[in-house]
């Protein structure tokens, strides 16, 4: 059997008629006996989880509680986790131990929650299928020859496996949220900066953003309560009003809720399964009471093209560290210095990688600063004050979050430029800094649909409550795929 909610959990943990290390050894048998076909898992250290888990039993039975005190969580292997591998999912971090837990993962652990492994991921989050891992993909627990999206592939399958009931991912243009549309789960990219940075391994500095996976909205403001909040180690970020109301999410009051449609996202290139799935799901936020409204967000045509130029101008500069004289993979080379740092970066770096990185030197060397960095950053601040002006008319939007369903393996590695359009409709919230969420929305020939919301800046609290209001008037998020344990 498939583990239930985090909110499952919790209660069956406060009323003591579950253990936290039941939970923990059950969750390592299901992994032991799925993770063979769906590889959702790079590394884990069974005997610390459970010693953690232990420590988190110990503290219910002396009455303490949290909102994760005793919950299993997997960790993207992006993350730090001291004294376990992270990997990126790239050989050029071969061997590198991490010295110290990242911000969010130390508050989880504070907390109580109980990390079991450390999750697959295309390398340096460069990806949006989950193919481009260095150890191999994910599989999609609905049809393993489909892809789970990417980057934050194996955090996700791990959620929809029912490996554990909260995960931890990272979204740079969609890397939690696609993935939970393609696998059917819940998933937040929060407002840029109220999740600290520290100690997750930069992309692209001004884009990336942990973000909680689960099943539900509810379970997904559990893991968030304890991880919000500025930290000092981490000058972008900041405090989050209304995080006190996270801890016991409530449905918001759907009535009078003006939901925004772009009609940017709409239009020709959605799959009819997909679309008709939004339509549906938009039809029981009206039953509940909201009013949807059409908007435009005109500069949407150019997000892809400006988030990939800024998103590759940022991996030029972040991965230049990666060159085999501090830490990971080194290659030595009779030639010297630049011979070993060249031939440490052609054996540790996958082809997506060098592709990022050669078109992010590009885009910056002289001559071509101005004619493609600079313009793309005056496109982004185009693109938020799109949105600025939208919420100036609704209260949040709504919209898809792929403009189909998860795909076959290979179908898109031979065509870098039909893989980047698969994050057509979530880079430019990445873009504006506005917080968003994929929520179950149906089924399409048998594969997971997700709806997208998104709000104005700062109001996760708020869009957390209106997705919570949805999955109580629905029952999407209860589907799971049919596996064998």
């Amino acid at each position: 059997m498939a583990v239930g909610t985090a909110m499952d959990e919790r209660r069956n943990l406060d009323a003591g008629t579950q253990s936290c290390e039941a939970l923990v050894r059950a969750a390592f048998d299901r992994i032991r006996a799925l993770d063979g076909e769906l590889h959702a898992v790079l590394a884990m250290d069974e005997a610390r989880s459970l010693d953690l888990a232990r420590q988190a039993d110990a503290r219910l039975r002396a009455g303490e509680r949290t909102p994760v005190l005793g919950l299993p969580v997997v960790l993207k292997d992006n993350f730090n986790w001291s004294g376990l591998p992270v990997t990126c999912g790239s050989r050029v971090l071969d061997g590198y131990v991490a010295p110290y837990d990242a911000t969010v993962v130390s508050r989880l652990i504070q907390a109580g929650a109980v990390p079991l492994a450390k999750a697959n991921l295309d390398e340096f989050a460069m990806g949006s299928s989950g193919e481009y891992s260095a150890f191999g993909p994910a599989r999609n627990p609905w049809d393993p020859s489909r892809v789970p999206g990417g980057s934050s592939s194996g955090s996700v399958v791990s959620v929809a496996a029912g490996y554990a009931s909260l995960a931890l991912g990272s979204d740079t243009g969609g890397s939690v949220r696609l993935p939970a549309s393609f696998c059917g789960v819940t998933a937040l990219r929060p407002t840029y900066g109220v999740l600290s940075r520290y100690g997750l391994t930069a992309m692209a500095s001004s884009l990336d953003q942990p973000g909680p996976i689960a099943a539900t909205a509810e379970d997904l403001a559990l893991a968030f309560s304890v991880m919000v909040g500025a930290d000092p180690r981490d000058s972008t970020s900041v405090d989050l009003p209304g995080s006190e109301r996270l801890a016991s999410l409530r449905s918001a009051d759907l009535r009078g809720l003006r939901i925004g449609l772009p009609r940017e996202y709409f239009g020709e290139g959605l799959e009819p399964g997909v679309r008709s799935s939004l339509e549906a799901a938009l039809r029981v936020f009206e039953e509940q009471g909201a009013r949807l409204v059409e908007v435009d967000l005109p500069h949407t045509r150019y997000a892809i093209d400006a988030y990939y130029l800024l998103c590759t101008s940022e991996v030029s500069s972040n991965l230049s560290r990666f060159d085999g004289v501090r830490y990971g993979l080194r290659v030595p080379d009779a030639g010297g210095f630049p011979g070993m740092v060249a031939g440490t970066r052609d054996r540790g770096f996958g082809p997506e990688v060098k592709r990022r990185i050669l078109l992010g030197t590009f885009c910056l060397s002289k001559g071509y600063y101005d004619a493609f960095y600079v313009k793309a950053l005056k496109a982004r601040a185009l693109i938020a004050a799109d949105f600025d002006r939208a919420f100036a008319e609704v209260d949040v939007l709504a919209g898809p979050v792929s403009p189909g369903v998860a795909f076959p393996f290979g179908t898109k590695t031979g065509d870098p430029l039909a893989m980047y359009l698969a994050d057509a409709f979530t880079v430019p919230t990445a873009l504006a800094g506005v917080p968003c969420l994929s929520v179950p929305a149906g089924l399409s020939e048998g594969l997971p649909v997700g709806i997208q919301l998104i709000g104005p800046a700062l109001s996760d609290v708020r869009l957390l409550e209106v997705a919570h209001a949805f999955q109580s008037a629905t029952a999407h998020h209860l589907a799971t795929p049919t596996l064998s344990a």
